[in-house]
């Protein structure tokens, strides 16, 4: 019996998944064997096809006009779509101009694009080769070229015109295709050259927001409607279980589905009394919507069992020293070659003498400049560590992120000095925080989104109340002193 497999990439751009193509998509998996498939960190679907049924899958695919390539010969582009309208509110990229800017591109990539509004945090904005950021000016976008094999980024000194994106990108893989070490003066040079487009000059420089990943697990409010995150441990999607996914969706009329950067999906638009539908059909596969904040700021190469026990590893001693993450990422590198977005980074060294015992296995702790994903620059912090000491190491870094964010404000500057401690002692006081998503109720708040008037004492709360925002139950909450959180709360006049 042959062993070979054939890894398969089916593009979904911008993560926009229609529900009846990823059924039909499934199918044809189940057709060719196939039980269980991932989701990439370009938001694509990878699953892997046996050797013996590699023919079969190609010809059912030809049938459904289902374009498919192998991994890593046609990279999807990426964008923040999934995340507008829950975590993005603001600004003039509306989701009718992302679906207009896709619709654009008649041609099939060969370089990474990725298509990010400048206001979220939620999707890698430099992961690509070719980097569209939407600017300030409505209909206008900052360029950033980051060269394939290399961290070299060049900011382009145009914003470009939304109609032009797709033509500009195709004019840029061509000039760098056929000179791939060209300087950024002779690119901007010969597409010029070759290319007309609408734009302006930049003149100011783009400002990005600090990092901060949103909790994109579970069931979520928002305004008449939820949302449901779904992650995976393994990051395997039971074929089975996305079936039945869609065919809710069909049934309750949900036009989309959306894959993240994180190698999750997201449902929107759930009516209330839908919602039964999804808890059914999540019980009914054992899918848990419940996992730590420190579980799902992670990216790890796609299709990498080896990255995947690391993390685990790392996962677990952060558990055990009960260890804050929040404002970090993390990524592991197992081959070499590969950009995974992180503040710290885990590298594996390469391995002169090739050995099978990965207990011999040794790798570089690196964090980025300033704890910055999005920063090209990596620092190094520990070097040749074996496994069984990343957890300790990694620690220590997370601890001095946290000892070297200084406070902008004065009054929490004054605080973190601790000049005294008399002089907020009578300010400090406790407050619950949802050990899920690490939203916190605040009794001089309340909750009127859920008729809980300021003033009303956390023990007096009603049993069947629940976390604003991901709908943990009451008893998810745990009482935590204000200031550990980076505020002063319930300050009165």
């Amino acid at each position: 019996m042959s062993r070979y497999t054939q890894t398969v990439s089916i593009n979904f751009t911008g993560g926009i998944i229609s529900p009846g193509q990823l059924l039909t998509i499934l199918d044809i998996a189940e057709a060719s064997r196939v039980t269980q498939v991932r989701f990439g960190l370009r938001q694509q679907l990878l699953m892997e096809v046996q050797g013996k049924y590699v023919e079969q899958f190609e010809a059912d695919c030809a049938r459904e006009q289902v374009s498919w390539h192998s991994y890593g010969t046609a990279p999807n582009i990426t964008s923040s779509y999934p995340g507008a309208g829950i975590f993005i509110n603001e600004g003039w990229l509306t989701e009718g101009i992302y679906k207009d800017v896709f619709s654009l591109f008649d041609y099939t990539p060969t370089l990474k694009i990725n298509i990010c509004d400048n206001k979220q945090t939620f999707t890698p904005f430099f992961s690509g080769h070719i980097n569209w950021i939407a600017a300030g000016a409505a209909h206008y976008w900052h360029l950033f070229i980051r060269f394939p094999k290399s961290s070299r980024l060049f900011a382009w000194p145009d914003l470009i015109y939304t109609n032009n994106i797709a033509q500009l990108s195709q004019c840029i893989e061509s000039v760098l295709a056929a000179t791939p070490d060209i300087s950024n003066e002779a690119l901007y040079t010969a597409v010029k050259g070759q290319l007309e487009y609408n734009s302006k000059p930049v003149t100011t420089e783009l400002e990005l927001p600090a990092f901060h990943l949103p909790y994109y697990e579970g069931f979520n409010r928002h305004e008449n409607h939820y949302w449901l995150g779904i992650y995976r441990r393994d990051e395997e999607f039971p074929v089975a279980f996305l079936r039945n996914l869609c065919n809710i969706c069909l049934e309750t009329k949900t036009g989309q589905l959306y894959a993240t950067s994180w190698k999750s999906l997201i449902i929107k638009n759930i009516a209330p009394e839908h919602r039964r539908l999804w808890d059914y059909i999540l019980g009914k596969y054992g899918i848990n919507v419940r996992h730590a904040a420190n579980e799902l700021n992670w990216h790890v190469e796609d299709d990498s069992e080896d990255a995947l026990i690391i993390k685990r590893h790392i996962i677990r001693h952060f558990d055990n020293a009960d260890v804050r993450t929040y404002g970090l990422c993390f990524s592991i590198r197992i081959n070499p070659g590969n950009n995974c977005f992180g503040s710290i980074v885990i590298s594996k060294q390469e391995d002169k003498y090739k050995s099978r015992l990965k207990g011999h296995h040794r790798y570089d702790i690196l964090y980025t400049q300033d704890f910055n994903p999005n920063s090209g620059t990596l620092l190094p912090y520990r070097t040749g560590v074996a496994k069984e000491h990343l957890g300790p190491y990694i620690t220590s870094l997370c601890r001095e992120f946290y000892d070297n964010s200084a406070p902008t404000d004065p009054l929490l500057s004054y605080v973190a000095g601790q000049q005294t401690v008399t002089a907020i002692a009578h300010t400090e006081k406790a407050v619950h925080q949802c050990t899920r998503c690490l939203t916190v109720y605040d009794e001089t708040i309340g909750d009127p989104d859920q008729g809980i008037a300021p003033g009303t004492a956390f023990p007096v709360l009603p049993a069947t109340y629940h976390c604003s925002l991901c709908d943990a139950p009451r008893e998810s909450f745990t009482t935590v002193p204000a200031t550990s959180l980076g505020w002063l709360a319930g300050t009165q006049d």
